[in-house]
């Protein structure tokens, strides 16, 4: 086999996060977004010493394992839901082997796995999403919605989906069609020119309501006050709390800004997790599924038992949940340190809004700002971003010598390269168990319980 070779392969399995794989005469090929049990044909584009990578062309035969319906117009073309044909039953199942391969293979010792949650819902389950403008194919018309598969530039407007409501639809189709009618042009990221960059939409699932932030550049021409109108008349089922515009001129292709207005209402919508209620400002870390985090939550409460009269370090804390949650079931006192100034100063208001007066939270690195904390913790709670604790971080978690950690990992690459450095510093892995928190998609949430060896 050599490069630009078109062959032939049966998917015997798929590594996280969607490297599909089989064998061809005897050497193994990885195909990205397969599934297992697939006949695909494929392009060789790398061979390497270290393995032979393929771009599929077309699925030749399908999987016994594939779901009959329920999948969305767009699968082909949009890069969201790589799992979206695979049985929910069988979703589970790889998943569960994804991780465990993972952990055993950096030969992290668990004493009890305690297998894999499903979803409450494995549709209409996200609260959060970050919509794209730009055109569906080269100077095209202007498109609204996800990100082709395998592009950078390119947009599939999205018809249908499954793992949004109803009302993100009505706003995706709504905003389109009144861009298009004033002719406004997307933002161009190599030519650096254009308005429209992206629609941020926030839903709270407990409380139905809505917030809506456009991002542009400096660049608008067109009237926000129209704009705010043409959302206020859509007919939706939740209820618009907020409507937002971000400027942002970055070169860079993020969801941030510049500066904010406010539209319309404010600038935060309320969402409710067991009996505690939330502000979620707009650019603040909030589980993006709120019925399947009561879930993960509920692991969470579990890994850390009894928590009566225990000091409680909750570390990439984000609007502060876990900690609410901690300081709710008793405990002496809960630290939360969080980058994002935006999310500790709406995790402190939380706190007070539910009454709780034995929390606080702080804006800082983790890395600089666990050198100022005096406390000695009975148990740390680590969630941190995708690419897992910083190194120098981690040292100084474990240098605070706390009988427990329960650790929180949204992606399993990084908490297995993560827990081999605590079973080296003397943590067990006592307990593991995961939440399909994003069904259809290739991710996974990990809880780990941590004792330090005495």
């Amino acid at each position: 086999m050599k490069k630009k070779d078109i062959i032939t392969i049966q998917i015997e399995d798929v590594a996280f996060p969607n490297k599909a794989f089989g064998f061809v005469d005897g050497e193994k090929v990885v195909v990205k977004n397969g599934i297992p049990g697939q006949t695909v044909q494929a392009q060789i584009i790398k061979k390497r010493s270290s393995g032979i990578e393929a771009r599929q062309q077309t699925v030749l035969e399908h999987s016994p394992l594939e779901r009959q319906d329920g999948v969305c117009s767009h699968y082909t073309l949009c890069g969201g839901c790589t799992y979206q044909p695979l049985r929910h039953e069988e979703e589970l199942k790889l998943k569960e082997r994804q991780v465990k391969r993972l952990l055993e293979q950096e030969k992290i010792n668990v004493k009890s796995w305690e297998g894999i949650v499903p979803a409450p819902s494995e549709t209409a389950y996200r609260n959060k999403c970050e919509f794209s403008f730009g055109d569906e194919e080269k100077n095209g018309d202007l498109a609204l919605g996800m990100r082709k598969r395998m592009s950078h530039y390119e947009v599939v407007s999205l018809k249908d989906c499954n793992i949004i409501d109803k009302d993100y639809l009505k706003i995706i189709e709504g905003t389109l069609a009144f861009f298009q009618e004033k002719n406004v042009p997307f933002y161009h990221k190599l030519r650096h020119e254009g308005s429209l960059r992206h629609l941020v939409v926030r839903k709270g699932a407990a409380t139905g309501e809505i917030l809506v932030n456009l991002v542009t550049s400096s660049e608008v021409p067109f009237s926000a006050e129209e704009f705010k109108n043409m959302l206020l008349a859509l007919p939706l089922c939740g209820t618009l709390c907020g409507i937002l515009h971000s400027v942002n001129d970055s070169v860079a292709d993020v969801v941030r800004s510049d500066e904010i207005t406010t539209l319309y209402g404010r600038d935060y919508f309320v969402e409710k997790l067991f009996d505690l209620e939330f502000k979620v400002s707009v650019y603040s870390f909030f589980q993006t599924n709120t019925k399947g985090a009561e879930k993960l939550y509920a692991i969470v409460k579990d890994f850390a038992g009894n928590v009566s009269d225990k000091m409680v370090f909750d570390l990439y804390c984000g609007t502060g949940t876990i900690g609410q949650i901690m300081a709710e079931a008793g405990s002496k006192k809960v630290v939360g340190i969080e980058l994002v100034e935006e999310a500790v100063s709406a995790a402190n208001e939380n706190a007070s809004r539910n009454g709780l007066s034995n929390c606080t939270f702080i804006a800082g690195d983790v890395l600089q700002k666990v050198d100022e904390l005096t406390d000695k913790p009975d148990l740390i709670i680590v969630d941190p971003p995708r690419d897992g604790i910083h190194p120098k971080a981690i040292g100084k978690i474990i240098d605070f010598a706390a009988p427990e950690i329960v650790y929180v990992s949204c992606k399993p690459t990084s908490l297995a390269r993560d827990l081999v450095i605590f079973q080296q510093a003397g943590y067990k892995v006592e307990r593991v168990k995961l939440m399909d928190m994003f069904p259809r998609t290739v991710h996974v949430e990990s809880v780990c319980l941590l004792t330090k060896r005495c």
